[in-house]
């Protein structure tokens, strides 16, 4: 090495690796709150579609309610 002093290379790579450093950490932070926010989402689907489900299901059993007649008694003529 040349003396105690840094060089301005040196000095300038350390300013771009230190920077790098952040990037990196604030891209791992909003990483993580994308996968939870990605987490939420499919719970969320999750909940919507056993509802469908039920909704579903409910309106089966209040169609098997109709009477299936092919014919109403007003209407012989």
């Amino acid at each position: 090495m040349r003396g105690m002093s840094a060089s301005p290379d040196f000095l300038a790579l350390t300013e771009r690796v230190e920077r790098l450093l952040l990037r990196h950490a604030e891209l791992q932070r909003a990483y993580e709150l994308l996968q939870q926010e990605r987490d939420h989402l499919a719970n969320e689907r999750d909940v919507l579609r056993s509802r469908l489900t039920a909704a579903r299901q409910r309106l089966d059993t209040l169609i098997d309610r109709v009477p299936n007649a092919t014919h109403y008694p007003d209407e012989e003529a």
